[in-house]
């Protein structure tokens, strides 16, 4: 596997662990406990943050088994935008049909999945106090979970 696309993935995989371990430790009064925090704290911001990240480097290693580079500036919507040209152009939906075989997954999920993430990633983030970020975490965590397995799974699809 090309050194770059095994990096972005073990970086999606890096930033997903952080946002599964910053809901821990917003939830759970052991851990907060453990490590010092205060019972009231929560990281609610930084695990919407984290599953958004997790979900962009899946999407660029990706983007990297199909030669599709992407960088600075405006890094991020290159990104999102070369991803969505792959959906449209039915390169993405063709790769998720052989590996889920007897699935129907469609690839607008994993679109949707990038796009939602990446609003609210600047919606949450910046704007809205952590503490009602808790349902919004949660489905964050999910979505990454869902994009970085599917992931993973078109990028083995491309390796020899």
């Amino acid at each position: 596997m090309d050194s770059k696309v095994n990096l972005y993935l073990l970086r999606a995989e890096d930033e997903f662990l952080l946002s599964k371990k910053d809901l821990q430790i917003s939830t759970d009064d052991k851990t907060k406990e453990f490590l010092g925090v205060p019972k009231e704290k929560t990281f609610f911001y930084s695990v919407i943050s984290h599953a958004y990240y997790s979900i962009f480097y899946a999407a660029k290693s990706y983007l990297l088994t199909k030669g599709i580079r992407t960088s600075q500036p405006s890094e991020h919507k290159k990104t999102y935008k070369r991803f969505k040209q792959l959906v449209r152009q039915g390169v993405v939906d063709k790769e998720l049909l052989k590996i889920y075989e007897a699935e129907i997954t469609k690839a607008d999920s994993l679109l949707k999945i990038f796009q939602y993430e990446k609003i609210k990633r600047g919606t949450f983030t910046y704007q809205i106090k952590s503490e009602a970020n808790l349902p919004f975490a949660k489905e964050s965590i999910e979505n990454a979970r869902k994009f970085i397995s599917s992931i993973k799974m078109m990028v083995d699809q491309q390796v020899p």
